[in-house]
């Protein structure tokens, strides 16, 4: 692996690989709010080429800054780091896993809620009226 020098590298996971040559990456940054100390975090999609490495959907990748290739296209895939098997959320909680496991700030992950039921009784307000 050859790293151009005085370039940008980012790492992020791949969230789509649907266009010829290109991919979108997510790049994923913990940022701390100024005042309040919150650490949340922060994403940011790129769109690189994929030269001679075929990154598939969920793979981590490694990219690097080059020149305009195309109108949205500035970056270039540089290595692929690891292949991805589950969804980009279950890439995205193991990555923050990680970060904490270095010592980076706790961030708190808020589960989604539960569905309602099937069984539950409809409400008279919610009956047709005959």
């Amino acid at each position: 692996m050859t790293l151009g020098v005085g370039r940008r590298h980012l790492t992020g996971i791949v969230v789509s690989d649907r266009m010829t040559r290109t991919v979108v990456i997510r790049v994923t940054r913990l940022v701390s709010h100024p005042v309040y100390g919150r650490v949340t975090r922060r994403f940011k999609k790129f769109k690189a080429d994929t030269g001679q490495h075929l990154p598939r959907l969920g793979d981590e990748v490694r990219v690097e800054e080059s020149r305009p290739l195309s109108k949205d296209k500035r970056w270039r895939v540089v290595e692929v780091l690891r292949r991805g098997v589950g969804l980009v959320e279950d890439r995205e909680a193991e990555r923050v896993k990680e970060l904490e496991a270095v010592g980076a700030t706790r961030v708190k992950v808020h589960p989604k809620p539960a569905p309602a039921a099937a069984d539950e009784p409809v409400k008279p307000s919610q009956e047709a009226a005959p």
